[in-house]
Parts: C-alpha cells; structure tokens; sequence
C-alpha cells in the first residue's frame, strides 16, 4: 500500500512531464528544507569485522559515513544437516546462522570477538565513519536446545524466555497479536516483555556501545509489540521499545548512552495493519514499499511503472532508511537477485541523490553474479563483497549527496519514463536513464539556464528556458554540477 505525501502534477504543454512538489503535507516542506539528511550507509553483508576494518580507507573513500555489520552476539554453528563450524554464505555454514542467537554475549565465529569489534570501532572513528551492529531480540535459534544455560539462568528459566504463543507458527502477518508473539519461520518468538530478559538484551546493548558501537538495525522490529498493541499473556506491558530506547530503566538497568546519539532503525518492513507511525515514534524504519517499487521500475525500463516519486510511507522521509535492495530480497528466494550490478548502480543513484531517506548500499557476494544463478559467488563467510560498493557511479552519487547537503528535491520524469532527473536546489542535478537504448533528454529542470558537463562522461547538456536537453547512453546515469 502506498501513502501519498506529495503532489504528483502534470507540466502543462511539456508531454505529459512530471514533478513532485511538497506542499501537502502540512509543513513537511518548511519543516525539511535545511534537514535534508546527509548519512549513506554501507551493509557489509557477511563481512567480518577485521574484513570490515582493513577496507576501511575505501569506504570512506566512497563516501560512506555508516556502516552496518553482521548480527555480533552468539550464534549457532551447526544444524541436523550441518556438522557445524563451515564458513561458507550457503553449504558448509551459512549466512542466516548468525540470525539464530543463542545467548546475547558478543562475538561469533562468522564475524569476529568483542576485541574485533572494539578495534573496528576505534579504526573507523579516525575516517569518520560510525559503525552500526544489526541486533535480533526477537528470537533465538530454531533448535532451542543450543542455548545457553546463562541465558535461561537469567530470564527465570528457559520456559521464561519465550511468549505463550511462541511456538505457534504465524499464519496471519496481519493479526497483530500473531504478528507480535508468535513463533516466524520456524525461530522461537521471545518474550521481550519480560522484563528479566529487557535487562539482559539491554546490557548487550551498552556493551556493544561501550566497545564504540554508535547505533542498531533491530532485526524483525515489526514483529516486538508496541504499547498499542495486544498483550501476550505473559505480559504486563508491552514496553519493550521504551526500555531499549532509553525511555525507561528496567531493573536498575538503562540505555548507556543518549538515545539522539545513535543512530537507530527498525526492520518493519510494509503491509497492511503494520503500525508504522507508532514504530516511527522511537527509530528510522526500512521503506521497503518503495524499494519494491523501484525494482520493478528497474525491471520494467520505466520509471511510470511503479510510483517511485514518493518515499511510498507514512512517516517523515526524514526518517526512512532506503535500499535498492536488502539482503532478504536478495537471499530469500532471490527476488532482487536478477538484476544486474548495472542496473542496481543506477537505482542507487536515484536513491541517494535525493535529499531524504537514509540510502543503504547491500554489498553482494565477491565473485557473485546473480542474473546467471550464481548467488553466492566465493561463498565465504568474513570475506568482502564484491567491488560494486566502490564503483565510480556510486562513488560520485554518494559524493553529490554530501555536496547537496541542506538542498530541497524536485523529481521530473520524461513523458515516455525513460529518464529520472533528481534535482538539488538549483545546484545539481542527477540523470538516470533505465531504458535498453539510448535516450533524448528533453526534460524541465531547476538548474540556470546554461552548458552543464557530466562530471563522468563529459557529455554536454544545455538548459533553456527552464528545459533541460542533450542525449544519454542507455542505462546510464549522469550528474551535472552548478560551479
């Protein structure tokens, strides 16, 4: 379901051209226009934490000033069809082990020690880049006999650890009380209302942060209740948010740091009965409506396939981390798989030279090429993805992202959806043409009238009466600068 922020009109007398304006929404323009965010995140998917700092100089090179690592705390090594140990993304170990906790102490053989962490986080202060964990209170590992006694011990029991309805798998993704106490493919649904486990899974937290951590992307966040939402029956409250947010102490425990400090997001991704709002309340959240609009733009050469000019959520876009693609559509049955590295450089460059949405860059496998079935490419876990992170597209859009800093967005679509032009103010401006073949750009613009270069072609365009004209390469992108 998309929620509509912005005015979409027609251009009288330009074909059928298309803008968004922000003046719908009350005072989300004045309110935005010096708030634009500046933020570009990296998701080293299954890159260890040693991978992660000995690539530092590159990441911040390209102009990432986030980065995201795997899930750090304790994890299984081995399942009924796995003898444990391997370090492979899929075979021998694989990528989701380190998504079935069993016990919330740092550190896990697929990414790296407590002491990793700590060197990574001080390595990476010197680039200016922070370094965010992805966290998982929401369940423990499907085969809950491999958790660890300390765990049960401290939440009052192992029957203590989990919902009523914990083991009872979801049916209904929309029924709230299913949705937030049930039992998910197949991972044990814990109770986090408990506020003996609250305690628990907080000082993980202030672990994390104390070894440098300065922020979190909380796992399933959609499936942890909000104090909205019905009450599991072994629940008092459902406070879970307000406690990990720093809103409240919980048995002589709090959030070790200031909550506007870190930089914090949930996984909620989109459906019907989905209480964004709400979740919006205490961190950023995923815009996976408008990533799922974007690949089937991506895949139909068009950008008036999907409705891609709105942030496709109803909270702030300030608010809202944004991707081309997430490790899920990537992983789980391959949806966003196919398309090419071309093609998702191109989507970036929509994304991030915008002014709002914090862009999140998914590193794929190294050696990988998904479009041929080759999903997992060198199939080892802790190793780098592939170089698609650094490639000179999405280095010099992240880099007019910082340049734009502050600027207000306008967004033209040509008349035949060929061509997205994301504007900045009247300073820059980035092309991008999805079609097969190449492409005439006769397009309205905010940029003087004047010659403009593209800072990676040299290709020449002119604008004229507020028109902005000149040709394109097909799938290309180009960026234009006002000096």
């Amino acid at each position: 379901m998309k929620i509509r922020h912005l005015v979409i009109s027609a251009l009288l007398g330009l074909g059928g051209l298309y803008t968004i304006s922000c003046s719908s929404s009350g005072n989300w323009k004045e309110a935005h226009d010096q708030k634009t965010n500046n933020d570009i995140i990296l998701h080293a998917w299954c890159w260890s934490f040693n991978t992660i700092r000995e690539n530092l100089p590159d990441i911040a090179e390209a102009g990432y000033t986030i980065v995201q690592t795997p899930p750090a705390q304790l994890c299984i090594t081995e399942t009924a069809d796995d003898p444990g140990g391997g370090y492979q993304i899929f075979g021998h170990g694989r990528w989701y082990y380190h998504y079935q906790p069993i016990d919330w102490k740092i550190g896990n053989y697929q990414v790296g020690t407590e002491d990793e962490l700590t060197e990574l986080c001080a390595e990476a202060r010197k680039y200016g880049i922070r370094i965010i964990v992805d966290v998982l209170p929401n369940h423990t590992a499907i085969d809950d006999t491999q958790v660890r006694p300390e765990l049960d011990a401290a939440v009052g029991g192992h029957a203590n650890l989990y919902h009523a309805n914990g083991r009872t798998e979801i049916t209904d993704y929309n029924d709230r009380l299913q949705c937030t106490t049930g039992q998910m493919g197949g991972l044990p649904d814990v109770n986090t209302e408990n506020p003996a486990f609250q305690s628990y899974f907080l000082q993980y937290i202030n672990n994390l942060i104390k070894c440098g951590v300065r922020g979190f992307r909380y796992d399933t966040a959609k499936h942890i209740g909000l104090p909205s939402d019905p009450k599991d029956s072994k629940s008092e409250r459902n406070n879970f948010w307000d406690v990990v947010m720093g809103r409240e102490s919980v048995l002589g425990n709090s959030l070790c740091m200031d909550r506007d400090s870190l930089f914090i997001y949930g996984e909620v991704l989109q459906d019907r009965n989905v209480k964004e709002t709400e979740y919006a309340e205490y961190m950023g959240l995923t815009a996976s409506g408008m990533g799922w609009d974007l690949r089937h733009d991506l895949e139909a050469g068009n950008w008036l396939s999907q409705d891609v000019s709105l942030y496709c959520h109803p909270a702030d876009p300030y608010k809202l981390v944004t991707w081309v693609e997430s490790h899920d559509t990537y992983c789980n049955d391959h949806e966003s798989a196919h398309l090419t590295d071309q093609q998702i450089r191109l989507g970036w460059v929509y994304l991030t030279c915008r002014a709002y949405g914090v862009p999140l860059f998914y590193s794929r496998p190294a050696g990988s090429d998904g479009p041929s079935g080759n999903y997992w490419g060198n199939n080892v876990v802790g190793a780098r993805g592939n170089d698609n992170f650094k490639h000179p597209l999405v280095v010099e859009a992240n880099m007019f992202r910082h340049w734009m800093r502050g600027l207000s967005e306008t967004v033209f679509f040509s008349d035949n959806g060929s061509i997205a032009e994301v504007c900045r103010g009247k300073t820059g401006v980035a092309l991008i043409n999805i079609a097969q073949k190449a492409e005439k750009v006769k397009i309205p613009t905010t940029l003087p009238d004047d010659d403009y270069t593209d800072i990676m072609s040299d290709r020449t365009f002119t604008v004229e009466d507020g028109i902005l004209t000149g040709s394109m390469e097909p799938l290309s992108a180009c960026i234009l600068v006002r000096h």
